[in-house]
């Protein structure tokens, strides 16, 4: 019974009561049937039997519903906005009035969240100062970075990248695209990476010049450098372009990250997320054809800037005016574009090893399964939907649309990217950092157990595997 949510324990007790009356009225018409003795009265007491049965099965339910709507539902709510706001910067007031008939909970509840605001923006000023201190001296770096023509990337000893610069980037995205977390050798040769590691420790020196292999068989030169005791190393080849920006993509908490063994044990901040959205020429996925498609990744429960895929697509096909009343994408727009063949699999690489995730993701797989079906490639990637976390968070009964979320979560959409692929792909990923805390308070920490949780809610949508 702890599993349950408090609206079902809720209707379990009604449904206890409801039958519970029922068997006891049901006990006393019998007995006083059997007292008076009187065979011909059977049919009376029938008749009394089925009308005190339904009449009290309609006062239970009657009551059930005003209970439901006027108790449960408002506790259900208030618990969802308090723990929310417990996580999440907000500073608009919990609404009481949805909670108008449960006495002072809901004025305390209130008065709750506000003595955390106040205590949270006081101690909020002096991280705002020090960060500011912190963005300066980063700024300062990258300036004296950029007079290094040289393209860094760090990876651990097990070749996870954990930073690169944008001189990097350029050389990775002839490879394949730039991505933190991702490998080493998912741009270079492996064998060329493991024979420079190799000759560097055997002239037990910090630094070789290197001549690496790419996977698209070009080659990079430069040097290699270890760090630390078999902590990593560092690649620092000529960069394609010297004078191009240089700004630096990179996460050191990934220093100290343990790989996990499963999946379903993986804790969920360290699940590395893509997040996506399309715009279509309608509402069909099965006749409907793809003329935008948008996703970000977060990586340690961060948005990481500069890691998006965003690119328009040629349907094939005249985009209805319906449609374009909604996304604003044209004929014309797209009438350079690639067809969805070389989006679908251009995203299919940039989703590689992630978990994806879409708000109202069945409809939006769709339209890339239908596409790679028959094709040497297939999204089997694990799915989460941020509708079916909306549902975990504030219950079956809230609204879950994207911009009920996002409003929920504080997450502003603004006016000229809403009903763009990245514009609201950006914002479902926003809702999905903001969502990761308020589960793991829940107790949901694990990819499994979230999972298990989202099977509650599958009613919703249908659950993607």
């Amino acid at each position: 019974m702890k599993n349950l949510s408090l609206r079902l324990r809720v209707f379990l007790f009604f449904c206890l009561t409801a039958f519970g009356s029922i068997a006891i009225c049901l006990g006393a018409l019998y007995m006083g049937f059997r007292q008076l003795g009187d065979g011909d009265a059977l049919s009376a007491f029938i008749t009394s039997g089925v009308i005190a049965g339904f009449g009290i099965l309609g006062l239970v339910v009657l009551i059930w519903l005003l209970f439901d709507e006027n108790v449960s539902k408002p506790i259900e709510a208030l618990a969802a906005s308090l723990r929310v706001r417990t996580h999440v910067d907000i500073d608009t007031e919990i609404e009481a009035e949805t909670a108008k008939y449960l006495g002072d909970l809901a004025p305390a509840v209130c008065a709750i969240h506000r003595k955390l605001r106040d205590e949270t923006r006081a101690s909020s000023e002096a991280v705002v100062e020090r960060t500011a201190r912190l963005d300066a001296q980063r700024s300062q770096l990258l300036q004296i970075l950029s007079d290094i023509p040289v393209a860094v990337i760090v990876a651990r000893q097990d070749h996870q990248i954990i930073l690169y610069d944008g001189q990097a980037a350029d050389l990775m995205e002839r490879e394949c695209p730039a991505r933190l977390k991702g490998s080493v050798f998912d741009y270079l040769d492996k064998q060329s990476v493991l024979e420079a590691l190799s000759a560097l420790k055997k002239q037990n020196a910090l630094r070789h010049e290197i001549a690496l292999k790419g996977r698209s068989g070009a080659v990079y030169k430069g040097h290699i450098r270890v760090f630390g005791a078999d902590a990593g190393y560092t690649l620092m080849l000529e960069p394609l372009r010297p004078d191009a920006a240089r700004p630096l993509v990179y996460d050191f908490d990934l220093l100290d990250f343990e790989e996990p063994t499963s999946l379903d044990q993986t804790r969920l901040r360290d699940l590395t997320f893509v997040v996506f959205d399309s715009e279509t020429t309608g509402l069909d996925p099965h006749t409907d054809e793809v003329v935008q498609l948008g996703a970000v990744r977060v990586v340690n429960g961060k948005i990481i800037e500069g890691e998006v895929f965003d690119t328009l697509v040629n349907p094939g096909r005249t985009i209805p005016p319906g449609s374009t009343a909604v996304h604003q994408i044209s004929d014309a727009m797209v009438a350079d574009a690639p067809g969805f063949d070389v989006a679908c699999r251009a995203f299919h690489q940039f989703a590689e090893h992630a978990v994806i995730v879409a708000h109202n993701a069945p409809f939006d797989m769709a339209f890339l399964r239908r596409q790679c079906r028959d094709q040497d490639y297939a999204f089997d990637n694990p799915i989460l939907d941020t509708v079916h976390l909306s549902a975990v968070v504030f219950g079956g009964s809230a609204e879950h649309t994207l911009d009920a979320l996002c409003d929920r979560l504080n997450v502003h959409i603004p006016d000229d990217v809403r009903h763009t692929g990245l514009g609201d792909a950006l914002a479902t990923a926003k809702a999905l950092v903001a969502l990761i805390p308020v589960l793991e308070a829940r107790g949901f920490t694990t990819f499994e157990q979230v999972r298990a949780e989202i099977q509650k809610h599958s009613r919703i949508l249908k659950v993607e595997a």
